[in-house]
């Protein structure tokens, strides 16, 4: 594998390389990991240890966030997880994309500081249960850190349909964009397209915010349940020599 590019940040990065062990996206697949936790002796609530501007350079240099974790992967003769990114003022809807929008008009939206519940958790369990039965987020404090601790400034996204939680999207605030890490459902509401509805939502708040790019983590072509992303066009991928390249 081409040797990975550094990212340039202000602080120092001590970088893990894992175990080799199963792939979760490509069956028969092996697979290596490099992380680092800069948010190790952090507590829920505390400042983030990483600020904006180093969390674009991780994102630049091809991580994502998991947990108090980031990561990326460094597989021996595999490069199929491609972060990709949709540069917002480019972003046109599909129609497929546009029927999901007008399918959830009687969704509400609540933006603010992440905050874990008991709630929240029945439906993550659900979602799991439904859509990833072989994750092993399988207890309130494991889904708490999973999600609700976070070495970077976070947005939780809650939808409602009347007053009930429908779904729950995370995102991350980078200096330059706004960078999606997990959205979960309520099953009960699969027929509404709810995911990508939050993925709209998602680039719509970038508009807001300013952030010229909305992050959707990894493309993998030979997977459903990632190569979906690559239906928001435009949309770019970050190659080996890491660089951004338009992609369609």
């Amino acid at each position: 594998m081409t040797a990975p590019f550094e990212p340039r940040i202000s602080i120092a990065l001590p970088l893990i390389e894992s175990e080799p062990h199963p792939c979760s996206y490509l069956p028969g697949r092996t697979a290596v990991t490099e992380y680092s936790v800069p948010g190790a002796f952090a507590p829920i609530g505390a400042i983030p240890p990483l600020t904006a501007e180093d969390y674009q350079a991780l994102m630049d240099a091809g991580f994502r966030r998991s947990g108090i974790a980031v990561y990326r992967t460094a597989c021996d003769s595999c490069r199929e997880c491609v972060p990709i990114r949709v540069p917002v003022a480019a972003f046109r809807p599909s129609r497929s994309q546009r029927r999901a929008w007008r399918r959830n008009q009687d969704v509400t939206l609540q933006s603010g500081k992440p905050h874990a519940s008991e709630e929240k958790y029945r439906i993550f369990a659900a979602y799991q249960r439904e859509h990833h039965e072989s994750d092993t987020v399988d207890s309130y404090s494991q889904f708490r850190d999973f999600l609700y601790r976070s070495p970077v400034q976070s947005l939780e996204m809650v939808y409602r349909v009347g007053s009930a939680i429908a779904g729950v999207g995370i995102v991350d605030v980078a200096s330059q964009s706004l960078s999606s890490v997990y959205f979960y459902f309520d099953p009960v509401h699969a027929r509404r397209s709810l995911g990508i509805f939050s993925a709209l939502m998602e680039i719509d708040l970038c508009r807001q915010m300013g952030k010229p790019y909305w992050y959707a983590g990894y493309y993998i072509r030979e997977c459903d349940r990632m190569n979906y992303k690559a239906r928001f066009e435009p949309c770019e991928l970050l190659l080996a020599d890491g660089n951004w390249r338009s992609f369609s």
